[in-house]
């Protein structure tokens, strides 16, 4: 009996946020985002394949039946296209809210990387990879 393999895709991340304004300065100003969709409670940003959420994080706690907690278990990553677009990412995250965690330096796989806090603590690492190409659609792909 042959079993399906499941489609390898992720729809939606939504990350908790304390103040919808504060966190839609650092998305929209920050990294110049768009939002798909907003309202009171929610930010809606149409990404490259899947949809980023930021909700209120007592909306998003009573949504999915748990207490609203930080969490430092996972970081999510920002590909630009060139080495010093790093430093300049960084930089204008900071300016617009976020808090510089590490600054940029070459990790020892190669590139450039730093990492930058988002408002609410969510933690972006800003890479460059010449490893991982970026395509014109703003795909990253694995590199080997």
């Amino acid at each position: 009996m042959q079993t399906q393999r499941q489609q390898q895709q992720m729809s939606v991340v939504t990350l908790g946020v304390a103040d919808l304004a504060r966190s839609k300065r650092f998305y929209v100003g920050g990294f110049g985002w768009r939002p798909a969709f907003e309202n009171e409670e929610i930010v809606f940003y149409q990404m490259n394949g899947f949809v980023l959420g930021t909700w209120l994080k007592d909306q998003l706690a009573a949504d999915s039946r748990r207490e609203a907690a930080p969490s430092s278990g996972f970081a999510l990553a920002h590909n630009v296209a060139t080495e010093q677009a790093v430093d300049e990412t960084l930089d204008r995250l900071a300016d617009h809210g976020g808090r510089l965690m590490r600054p940029a330096d070459a990790p020892p796989h190669g590139g450039r990387r730093g990492y930058v806090a988002d408002p609410d603590g969510h933690a972006w690492e800003i890479a460059w990879n010449p490893a991982f190409p970026i395509s014109p659609e703003g795909y990253v792909t694995f590199g080997l």
